[in-house]
């Protein structure tokens, strides 16, 4: 089944898609966006139910692979030291991100030139700067300004309280002379652009009834479909289709009843994460392009990069009034974030502040630690490790390595019979080393914030939040797969937006950054569109 062609086809409706979408709106293009979820009803968000904590591990749990709802796809990543996480829905992974919100550092565009590891971008932190800022606006940013440990910026909305726990662990950084500063959260701490203000609900990561979380369905989306773009939901897109000379030409797709339709488009973008991206490309083969298209330098799906974590905890003998806030926004610390050659590894790492656990989370934390014991004394143990917990989890740089990469498996598939992506990921030593280090100085921070006593877990196995580095960008068409604009070497009118085109992790969330490069790309497009595919 054909339709009638658009101008612009993209395929992704999460953070990518949805700034790339709005920003391209005001060429009056024909633009429609397939997505493989649906929207997103925040009347039925788990915290609008008595049992939300549970539904963390049912139809809201991280990994597709413990959810299967009708708009996932397995992973195979039993093969990897890391397992996925994501989420697919208008909104993308936004739906159930903390929204810690940071910047990339100006040396992680530059980490060949000061560090001699992987490669620099092939753009800097200044080219990105004032996209930073306009999707600091549109997403609702949080922050203080004057924060020593990165360039000056000025956030649109004062910053989300520390509140008791944050105020301690900050006294803990503070006794041993380290760097902290409140979080950049993409959480309106006051009424912005149509949201009303955080009511410290808490379980961020359920999806935000409130409202207040910047997600891209409730931030770029509403002002994208007010400009004219066209949303289709529930539609999985197989493969991208070639023209006889090489141009992309559409998609063929599955839509919500299961009908396999064509939909051709003058220009295709990809906005499907750094795992769903290689996965559509290397499952769109043809004679012109037998490994994968836009592969001829058989670099997709290569160089994956997540962000390998350390969870330190807390046990304070005082109750921190953990449950109130955001959960993961609260304080960041960069002590650590750039390369000293005298910890014994390259690059560095973040510190991010956590809430406390909710009365669930204390209560399997207790007895998979053993402080938790069946019988009359667990009431009394319990009440020793409710609310009174803190943690951080260390974001540590992943640097980028071949053998580290997305391929479809031979065997499992999706309900449509598209190969599902296999996972093939090892920490390195580099990484090994740096979580030691940041378990290390976790401990010591919490110690001297008062807590009795101290537990650590790393790496987190589900932690595949991060998902970059699959299709880099560069100058060189034999060692990257895209131009510092996200157009494909290969194919000329088909771009990949998402963090999949990451040279490097850095050390802090992504999601900002990639929002950033969209919007450049957006632009690029927009002020070359004469000669676009020259």
């Amino acid at each position: 089944m054909a339709r009638d062609p658009v101008d612009v086809l993209i395929v992704g409706a999460g953070a990518a898609g949805a700034a790339f979408a709005w920003s391209l709106a005001e060429t009056r293009m024909n633009i429609l966006c397939l997505e493989q979820g649906d929207w997103m009803d925040p009347s039925a968000y788990p915290t609008t139910r008595l049992d939300y904590e549970m539904r963390r591990f049912g139809d809201f749990a991280l990994s597709p692979n413990i959810r299967r709802r009708p708009e996932d796809y397995p992973v195979r990543d039993d093969t990897s030291d890391i397992q996925i996480s994501n989420f697919n829905a208008v909104g993308g992974g936004t739906i159930l991100y903390a929204a810690h919100f940071p910047r990339l550092h100006p040396s992680d565009f530059r980490v060949r030139t000061l560090d001699g590891v992987a490669d620099d971008w092939p753009l800097d932190y200044e080219t990105l700067a004032p996209w930073y800022d306009l999707n600091a606006e549109m997403m609702g940013v949080a922050g203080l300004e004057g924060d020593p440990a990165v360039p000056p910026k000025k956030p649109p909305l004062p910053p989300v309280p520390l509140g008791r726990l944050g105020e301690t662990l900050a006294r803990g950084f503070d006794r041993l002379g380290w760097h902290w500063w409140p979080s950049d959260s993409a959480i309106a701490t006051r009424p912005h652009g149509g949201r009303d203000r955080c009511i410290n609900l808490g379980p961020c990561i359920l999806g935000c009834a409130q409202g207040a979380k910047g997600s891209t369905d409730v931030t770029y989306w509403p002002a994208a479909l007010r400009a004219g773009v066209r949303l289709e939901t529930r539609c999985r897109v197989r493969e991208i289709t070639l023209r006889p000379d090489g141009m992309a030409d559409g998609v063929l797709f599955y839509d919500r009843d299961g009908n396999l339709v064509e939909q051709k488009a003058e220009v295709v973008v990809l906005a499907c994460n750094g795992v769903g991206t290689p996965r559509l490309l290397l499952n769109s083969v043809s004679s012109r392009f037998p490994g994968g298209l836009a592969n001829s330098s058989g670099l997709v799906g290569r160089n994956l990069m997540f962000h390998p974590y350390a969870m330190i905890t807390g046990i304070f003998p005082e109750r921190l009034e953990g449950y109130k806030g955001p959960t993961g926004c609260c304080l960041i610390s960069q002590e650590f974030y750039e390369t000293d050659p005298s910890r014994g590894f390259v690059r560095g790492y973040s510190f991010e502040t956590l809430r406390g656990m909710s009365p669930v989370g204390a209560a399997l934390m207790g007895m998979s630690s053993g402080r938790l014991p069946p019988g009359e004394a667990h009431h009394r143990a319990f009440e020793e490790i409710f609310d009174r917990t803190a943690a951080m989890v260390a974001i540590c740089e992943d640097l980028p390595e071949p053998e580290n990469r997305v391929v479809l498996d031979p065997e499992l598939t999706d309900g449509h019979g598209i190969p599902a992506p296999r996972i093939e990921y090892r920490l390195s030593q580099n990484s090994r080393r740096m979580l030691d280090h940041a378990v290390a100085r976790g401990r010591e921070v919490l110690e001297a914030a008062g807590a009795v006593e101290v537990l650590a877990e790393a790496p987190l196995r589900l932690a595949g939040w991060h998902l970059m580095g699959t299709a880099r960008m560069g100058t060189d068409p034999e060692r990257s797969v895209v131009d510092p604009g996200g157009r494909c070497h290969d194919v000329k009118n088909l771009f990949i937006i998402d963090g999949s085109v990451f040279v490097t992790a850095g050390g802090v969330n992504p999601t900002n950054t990639i929002q950033a490069f969209a919007l450049y790309a957006a632009d690029r497009i927009k002020r070359n569109l004469a000669n676009l595919f020259d």
